[in-house]
């Protein structure tokens, strides 16, 4: 009897870690909601880009907005004004992840393939490319977005 008792406490120890880790909430719908938001205004950002639409690219990008490339550092109007010398025929984002790490701030990261021409010369490829979007007055704003042409 004594060696049965001995054998089912260390089973429930070895099981109990198990019933305990399942506890841990899963993503709740809300996260999921706001993961997909984001993703959606990235891409309605993109869209704008490529049809060259400058009010509707403006109104994601927050006044003290930052781009940040490999021929430097882009303003709002910096980014609108190559908008205009830039011909982004197809694109698409893959890999793409939301985090969270504060209430008001999200991060996006993903691989952007896209075909296009920027004065002329091809600058197609896949990129690995993240933005930071914060909530201000309750609307979502681009403050920082970059690319690096993956190797």
């Amino acid at each position: 009897m004594k060696k049965q008792f001995i054998l089912y406490c260390v089973g429930l120890m070895a099981v109990s870690p198990l019933c305990f880790g399942q506890a841990t909430r899963s993503p709740s719908a809300k996260s999921d909601a706001q993961e997909t938001a984001i993703s959606d205004l990235e891409i309605s950002a993109w869209e704008a880009y490529k049809g060259k639409q400058a009010d509707a690219l403006k109104k994601y990008y927050a006044t003290d907005y930052c781009g940040v490339y490999a021929e430097g550092f882009k303003t709002v109007d910096k980014e609108v004004a190559d908008m205009e010398k830039t011909d982004l025929r197809d694109y698409s984002l893959a890999d793409t992840k939301v985090a969270f790490p504060a209430a008001k701030v999200a991060v996006i990261t993903y691989k952007v393939t896209m075909h296009s021409t920027f004065a002329g010369q091809d600058t197609s490829g896949t990129y690995n490319s993240a933005s930071v979007w914060i909530k201000r007055s309750g609307k979502w704003l681009t403050v920082f977005h970059t690319e690096a042409k993956a190797q």
